[in-house]
């Protein structure tokens, strides 16, 4: 009991905190003198702020040094609770918003999916377009600092063989000061890049405003866009080729990044295998879907097909989440393969969801370790990755995962059938939010929002962003008994 009112105690002074992130949009309505929407962010903030530190004042006895057990509570509370705090200004502002849409959007920012509802973005007020990219961009920072700290605890993703390397690193007996030096640390990187990236697409010939919220969406992989017809509604070939970059770079690790810029190393993203296997993957595959869909004439010539290729399997590949087409409409084979890619691409301590492709490789070595192993039982043949041999603890918890991971998805995807939904509609509707991509297929392709699905279908994708984002074992290890005992 004593462990919860901690824990308790440490949301109450995040939640406190993330009512002074109302002050952004605050800002932008009063800029752009939207004041009939001002009451709804004031309010927001007023609530998450008032309660967060009622909540920390009554828990004060009961603060102490966040351990691993607690850290797996926060987060998966954390997510949920600051989730529904958020719909505060959509409600207010938003008569007709029903909580589930509401609680759908900001959940699909925070967990930097990109998936929407909402129609006529274009009309919207300047500061609610800007609260749902400041909630991905938010979301990408925690996603960031919970893959490269906490993470390694569960074992069951790449950090521990990076953690000699990493900034500030963990301790496993508590979290305390070294989590908060990883978090300044991989904030300086994260907000340079989105600065970068603000004032590349503005020089490219996006407004201010426009360049603002699209970079918070890029570097957090969140797909959420200012237009209704996302990345297509400005027609540029050079906003496209910047977006690539940027996407990329937010599905590498950022510690990998921080290491370059400190110490001048580049040489850091030749040695990770997980860079290099995901830009090989995505190389060919947008050289060989831009060769398949121009063999099926869909665009006018082979130049058309490769940038629109090139951009919308980049940003499916590391669930970016954008859109410069209607890919759905493409021949089966390329919007199907471009859902694959999203499953594996994002690496590890990256903003991108999936599996990720650390784990994509020891499944892949693991299976060629065992064939060896049934030619020559006798011999010793250790899982290497990076040149680091892979301890069998971590072998085993990313095969507990990956067992999560595929029986998360049948499950809610026979949910989302028995509520009615087509199969093509509920399957990659399901992949696209448990991996935090965003658009799917079909009814919720690119060319609509998941305006389509019924309450109780947003509702359960709603729990795949959820559980895609914290790792679906990260929750499920909250329903053992064992985690409750002393």
């Amino acid at each position: 009991m004593r462990s919860l009112l901690g824990v308790l105690n440490i949301f109450g002074s995040l939640l406190a905190w993330f009512g002074l992130y109302f002050a952004l949009p605050i800002v932008t309505a009063l800029i752009y003198g939207e004041l009939q929407v001002l009451r709804g962010f004031i309010a927001g903030g007023l609530i998450s702020a008032a309660v967060g530190l009622a909540l920390h004042w009554a828990t004060r006895r009961y603060r102490h040094d966040l351990k691993p057990r607690d850290a797996f509570l926060l987060v998966s509370v954390g997510w949920l609770l600051v989730a529904a705090v958020a719909t505060t200004p959509l409600l207010l502002n938003t008569p007709r918003l029903s909580f589930t849409r509401a609680y759908f959007e900001t959940m699909s920012g925070l967990t930097t999916t990109g998936a929407t509802m909402l129609h006529g973005l274009d009309a919207l007020p300047h500061c609610v377009n800007l609260w749902r990219h400041a909630l991905s961009w938010l979301g990408g920072m925690g996603v960031i600092v919970f893959a490269i700290a906490i993470l390694p605890l569960l074992g069951i993703g790449g950090m521990r063989l990076h953690r000699a390397g990493a900034p500030g690193t963990v301790k496993e007996s508590q979290f305390g000061p070294r989590i908060t030096e990883t978090a300044r640390a991989l904030s300086y990187v994260y907000a340079g890049l989105t600065a970068a990236c603000a004032l590349a697409l503005w020089a490219a010939g996006m407004s201010p405003f426009d360049a603002i919220c699209h970079a918070f969406s890029t570097i957090s992989l969140g797909g959420f866009s200012t237009h209704d017809a996302n990345i297509g509604y400005f027609h540029s070939p050079l906003i496209e080729a910047l977006l690539v970059v940027f996407m990329l770079l937010a599905a590498m690790n950022f510690a990998n990044h921080f290491i370059a810029l400190r110490k001048g190393d580049v040489g850091v993203y030749r040695r990770d295998p997980e860079a290099r296997w995901m830009l090989l993957l995505v190389l060919i595959s947008c050289l060989v879907i831009a060769l398949f869909i121009d063999l099926k004439h869909v665009y006018a010539g082979y130049g058309q097909s490769l940038r629109y290729a090139v951009f919308n399997v980049v940003s499916m590949a590391t669930d970016g989440g954008f859109f410069s087409t209607d890919y759905g409409s493409w021949p089966a084979f390329a919007p199907l393969w471009m859902l694959l890619l999203s499953c594996m691409c994002a690496n590890t301590g990256s903003t991108g969801g999936g599996i990720c492709m650390f784990r994509a490789l020891l499944l892949l070595k693991q299976s060629l370790r065992e064939m060896f192993a049934l030619v020559h039982p006798q011999a010793v043949s250790p899982v290497k990755i990076a040149r680091q041999v892979v301890p069998n603890s971590v072998v085993y918890s990313v095969l507990a995962f990956l067992v999560l991971y595929f029986i998360t998805i049948a499950a809610l995807t026979f949910v989302l059938l028995i509520s009615g939904l087509d199969l093509t509609s509920a399957l990659s509707a399901i992949v696209a939010c448990i991996n935090n991509a965003g658009p799917g297929l079909s009814l919720v392709g690119p060319g609509h929002t998941y305006a389509a699905l019924s309450a109780f279908q947003s509702w359960v994708c709603i729990a795949a962003m959820f559980l895609g984002r914290i790792e679906i074992i990260t929750f499920a290890v909250l329903f053992m008994p064992v985690f409750w005992r002393k």
